[in-house]
């Protein structure tokens, strides 16, 4: 590997971590009033828990989409791979932004079906291409797929 291959490592880190810190800024100014008087389910995780568990969770499909570009060159469907993973952090981001920005979970739960739908196309191109790859890819697809499940109830239970 050469020296420039860390630096993409770091780009695609990079790029994770800005989706991550618009969804944080979103997040904590939609933290307010309206957040804590939403009626949500008894299995809605303590907030403290969403802070590492997105970090570790950017960091992971950083890191697949890297063993992916890693092999561009000789694998056609990398290159597609590669650019879903953008559109998946605009998607991720955009989650955010309906559902603590705007305040409308009914349309951040269409965002968060599309970008599941997303997630498994690129879940099964991602083990194609490295098996690696696509077993750092599953926690993400299982935290939105819970993260769905709450969107769901909590639109559910505040009509």
């Amino acid at each position: 590997m050469r020296f420039r291959d860390y630096w993409v490592l770091v780009g695609f880190i990079l790029a994770a971590l800005t989706a991550g810190a618009v969804g944080g800024v979103v997040t904590a100014a939609g933290l307010g009033d309206w957040y804590l008087g939403l009626t949500k389910p008894k299995w809605n995780p303590p907030q403290w828990v969403f802070g590492p568990v997105w970090t570790a969770l950017y960091l992971l499909m950083a890191l697949a989409v890297w063993r992916v570009w890693l092999v561009r060159s000789r694998v056609p469907a990398a290159r597609a791979v590669v650019g879903m993973y953008f559109v998946q952090l605009v998607l991720n981001a955009g989650w955010t932004v309906l559902f603590f920005g705007l305040r409308m979970p009914g349309w951040a739960l269409v965002d968060l079906v599309v970008l599941l739908l997303l997630l498994a196309w690129l879940q099964v191109y991602l083990w194609e291409v490295d098996q690696l790859a696509g077993a750092l890819w599953v926690p993400y697809v299982v935290w939105v797929s819970f993260a769905g499940a709450l969107n769901a109830a909590i639109w559910r239970m505040n009509p």
